[in-house]
């Protein structure tokens, strides 16, 4: 397949029309090789990935994540260093579908609220329009906010979501404030989504499920609404979990898409590695 074509063919899926500005959607390392025949995916462009897709026979890395948001030069024996030499010693092309891939509410970013069954959907913070290979406009934006076909109580909705997440081995989830009794109106966003916070309580969620929320913001979290206080609940489940999937689904649907591709998944790594703590002493063996 033309490297050409496969471009457009991921970019029809991630325009970059819908990627924020601050953001390095797009292609990372550039090659005059013309036809792919492999194309790798994976979440992050490490030095493991690079190597999984080398020895898969891969001569394309698609990835979610950029190669860095800063560019900047190869001085330091690091992990964007080894990522880089590997990418050009072999001249593999590299491609990141990132914002641009989060933004469309049609993709693969809307996996979970489609095993959710949101209806009613909106996101959160508008990003731009982009044409569909159908033809249809959209207005793009992250994060998504729409109603379960039925109200849970909140034991029932974690349930759930656990079937849907039960993939990742090592998942975390915190949950920050008070769900009401019933949970009906569902906000998402796949990664780092604390910013969208107000926006998913402003639109009436019951529930936000994003990753990486940190201490102050959930602090804040009692100071969104004095005017009005209701029940609203913030479930931190990581970066890692909603975004491997996430990739993992776009992998599968440039399978389908493409005719004579092969596509191969790597499967990501969370860097954070689950740990239980015990008061008990433990013998260290010398």
């Amino acid at each position: 397949m033309q490297q050409s074509r496969l471009i457009s063919l991921i970019e029809e899926n991630a325009p970059l029309s819908l990627a924020a500005s601050w953001d390095k959607s797009g292609i990372q390392v550039a090659s005059p090789r013309a036809e792919i025949s492999h194309l790798a995916v994976s979440l992050d462009p490490t030095p493991d990935a690079v190597s999984a897709a080398l020895e898969a026979g891969a001569d394309m890395l698609l990835t979610h994540h950029p190669l860095t948001l800063t560019p900047r030069f190869p001085d330091r024996l690091d992990a964007y260093r080894r990522t880089l030499a590997l990418l050009l010693a072999h001249d593999m092309p590299h491609y990141a579908a990132h914002t641009s891939l989060d933004a469309n509410p049609f993709g693969p970013s809307a996996w979970l609220p489609d095993e959710l069954g949101l209806t009613g959907r909106s996101t959160l913070e508008a990003t731009g329009m982009a044409r569909l290979p159908d033809g249809r406009e959209i207005a793009g934006g992250f994060g998504c906010v729409g109603d379960l076909p039925e109200a849970l109580v909140p034991e029932a909705f974690f349930t759930k979501l656990g079937q849907f997440l039960s993939f990742h081995p090592a998942l975390r989830a915190g949950l920050i404030g008070t769900p009401p009794e019933r949970i009906r109106r569902v906000a998402l966003c796949t990664g780092s989504g604390s910013s969208l916070t107000e926006a998913a309580f402003r639109q009436g969620a019951d529930i936000y499920i994003t990753g990486d929320f940190k201490y102050h913001p959930a602090l804040d979290l009692a100071w969104i609404d004095t005017g009005s206080p209701r029940p609203f609940a913030v479930l931190d489940v990581g970066h890692f979990s909603l975004e491997e999937e996430m990739i993992r689904r776009f992998a599968s649907l440039i399978q389908e898409r493409t005719d004579g591709l092969r596509v191969s998944f790597i499967p990501g790594r969370d860097p954070f590695a689950s740990l239980t703590l015990t008061s008990e002493p433990t013998e260290v063996s010398s």
